[in-house]
């Protein structure tokens, strides 16, 4: 089973897979977009953390920037109907601490933004999710700001702009630019001008 590759960026293919070249040999590698964004330029030395998918007919890697990415897809994988293209969607609208957030603070807004699952899906997610991942160090994090209040603020600020009109990727990167501390009307002032500033 491969655990990691360290070679040769030698190709990027717009469906989010890389080619990575270790040793002469070339091995496709299924990434999340956020791992698609920090890999260098084609020809930069790369390394990935794997995950080795094994079917009746396929081998399949999917490769991360860091292992807390690829800890938290393995615990997606073994959450009840979440294969391998629907955890990379939900990391590729959520990193591992935002993941970890959406978790601790049953935030089923947040995973309601990724494509492909529904207000249900989302409650049984946060359900399974909680036995899965380790939470206790976001806890504390939680606490440090202020407990759930700030994400609280966040989800509201979240279901504002959606109300506004903005799409779906407007919000997370709106949201995801946030300060941890205020009120929803700061937040929100703060979004609008993040949001007129990139259109």
């Amino acid at each position: 089973m491969i655990g990691s590759l360290r070679g040769v960026l030698l190709d990027r293919f717009a469906r989010g897979e890389l080619l990575v070249e270790v040793g002469g040999v070339g091995y496709r590698v299924v990434v999340p977009t956020g791992t698609l964004g920090v890999v260098g330029e084609l020809g930069a030395p790369v390394f990935l953390h794997v995950h080795t998918s094994v079917r009746e007919d396929a081998i399949v890697l999917y490769g991360f920037a860091t292992g807390e990415e690829r800890t938290c897809f393995e615990a997606l994988l073994g959450a009840h109907g979440v294969g391998p293209a629907l955890a990379l969607a939900i990391l590729s609208v959520h990193s591992p601490t935002a993941l970890r957030r959406a978790v601790v603070n049953d935030d089923g807004d947040a995973l309601s933004e990724v494509p492909g699952v529904g207000k249900k899906t989302a409650a049984r997610l946060l359900l399974e999710l909680k036995s899965r991942l380790e939470l206790p160090d976001v806890g504390a994090e939680l606490v440090a700001v202020g407990g759930g209040t700030a994400l609280a603020a966040q989800s509201e600020v979240r279901a504002a702009l959606a109300g506004l009109g903005y799409g779906a990727d407007e919000v997370r990167e709106a949201v995801r630019g946030l300060p941890h501390e205020g009120s929803v009307e700061e937040l929100l002032r703060a979004a609008l001008r993040s949001l007129a500033a990139v259109r």
